[in-house]
Formats: structure tokens, sequence, C-alpha cells
């Protein structure tokens, strides 16, 4: 670990640049003195292919060695003016954080007009203009359909966007936060907590029974006591809870997996999931239209109207 924090590494790079580039200078006035010797008169090596093919000893072109000696001039002026001779910044000062940090203030100007039609609309309106509509889903492709899909159905472990189930809720307000703030949805493993590994099944099968999934009624009549160790989230009758993002069991939507096998490894090993934050991302201005497009996902007849 000591390797990335010393200046070793910073110095073998400046030290190889410099060596290099001193090589090549070193080579060039070595090639440019030495002449090999003629094996007769016409000025040949006496090197012989096919027949009749002949080295001759001549000097290699002047403008040959002038695009040599050009690509020197211009390696030594690079390392000057930019950041290449390991820690030194050059004299510009450029940095490809800076680049990239000037690119994205020039695309946001840029982009301020476009943005400023929808700076007094609500979600709900954006939800219903096709215009914003349009840039939304590009935000979405860009930034959300990695883990969501495409189609904004999620998979397992990233929450389907076009039904009406949400975990940290789904008024507008509640997707503009999750968007700029993200999500750190944690639930611990609670196995210790139910009892031994057969509570832990009578649980699973009660939460089974709370959405008229198939279950064992015994243990879910058995684990219904129990159950009590996960209410404190989930809700005495397993209804959920905005605040924390602990998930509705009563429902038939099953995020990590659905079945008793599923339920158990989630009591028994916990889960955790991570929405990254967007606002070091994207504008105030983008993520209201995002927001508004993910909004409309689940309320198509309200934004239609």
């Amino acid at each position: 670990m000591s390797d990335f924090v010393s200046n070793f590494w910073s110095n073998y790079v400046a030290g190889a640049s410099v060596l290099g580039i001193l090589g090549c200078l070193l080579l060039l006035w070595l090639t440019a003195r030495k002449r090999t010797p003629s094996a007769g008169t016409d000025n040949t090596t006496g090197h012989v292919w096919d027949g009749d093919l002949r080295e001759a000893n001549n000097p290699m072109p002047m403008w040959w060695m002038g695009l040599f000696v050009i690509t020197i001039v211009f390696s030594l002026a690079y390392l000057f003016f930019y950041p290449g001779l390991g820690k030194a910044e050059g004299q510009l000062g450029w940095t490809s954080a800076g680049q990239y940090e000037a690119e994205v203030k020039k695309a946001e100007a840029e982009l301020a007009p476009v943005y400023q039609r929808f700076a007094s609309m609500s979600v709900e309106q954006m939800a219903a203009d096709p215009a914003a509509q349009a840039i939304g889903e590009r935000l979405f492709m860009n930034n959300c359909a990695q883990c969501h899909g495409s189609d904004a159905r999620g998979s397992r472990g990233f929450p389907n966007l076009t039904d009406n189930d949400w975990l940290y809720g789904g008024e507008p307000a509640a997707i503009v936060e999750t968007i700029t703030k993200g999500r750190q949805g944690v639930m611990p493993p609670m196995a210790a907590a139910v009892g031994t590994a057969d509570d832990v099944k009578n649980v699973a099968n009660y939460v089974l029974s709370l959405s008229n999934s198939p279950h064992d009624s015994v243990r879910a009549g058995l684990g219904k006591a129990k159950f009590a160790a996960c209410a404190a989230c989930h809700g005495p009758t397993g209804g959920g809870n905005p605040a924390l993002g602990a998930p509705r069991l009563s429902d038939n939507i099953w995020l990590h997996g659905y079945g008793e096998a599923a339920i158990v490894s989630a009591i028994t090993n916990g889960r955790h999931g991570e929405m990254p934050a967007q606002e070091g991302r994207l504008t105030e201005a983008q993520i209201q239209v995002l927001a508004s497009y993910v909004w409309g996902l689940s309320n198509r007849p309200v934004a239609a109207r």
C-alpha cells in the first residue's frame, strides 16, 4: 500500500519520460554520424538480393531527420505545458477533471434554454408534455436503464417503476428526492431475533400468507407471533413503511424473489440495496424532468390528460 502514497512511481514516470527523449536524441545523433564502410567503389554495403538488388550506403534524408527532431521538440514542449512528468502540473494547469467540468458547464449553458420552458411546470404537468417526456426518456436511458431496464420494469433487486408499488412513496416530491439524494435500503439479518431455523420458516410462511400466496397454513399460524420481530419496520399487518423504505408484504410483488426459500434467505442474510444519488451528475432541471418521466410511467392516464 505504501507504493501508492510514496513519490516512487511519480519519479519513475518522470525519469522514464526524460530518459526516453534523451535516448531518442542520442540514437538520432549516432545514426546521423555513423556510416557503414562501403564494400566497393560503388557506394554499396555489399548486400545483394534477387541477383541485382544492392543496398546503397547513403545517409538518412535530411527531411526525415527533421521530422524526428520536430517530434522530440514537440514532446518537450508538451511536457512543459501539460502534466506528463510525474506530479508536475504543467504551465497551463490543465487536468482531465478540469476539462470535464468545463465541458459539462458548457453543455449545461447550451441546454439551459431547453429546460427553461419547464421551470414553471409541475412534475404532473411535465408528465403530460411530449417534449418534456422525450427529454425525460433520454435521461432515463442514459442514467437509469442500466439498473431498472430500458422498459423500466426492473429485475431481481431493482424495482419496477411502471407499477404503483413504491418503497419510499410514489408522489412526485418523493421521486424527486429519491433521484436527488439516492437511497440506502438495508434490512439487517433477523434470524437471531426470530428464533430457530424452524421459526424462520414459520415466519416465511406467515409472510406468504399475507398476500394469499401458496403457503403452509400450519407454519403460518406458528409464525404469526414471531413476526413481531419484523413488525417494527414492515408494520403489524405487513403494510410496509415508506419512511424506512420497508416493502409492503401484503401484496404479491417480490423485489428479491418469491417463495419460502427467498424469504428465508432474506430473513437469514438480510438485504442491502443502493441507488446512487444523481444530484452531482444531473442539474436540478434535469432531475425534475426525469422525475416527471418516472412518475408518468405508473400514472399514464393522468399524464395523458
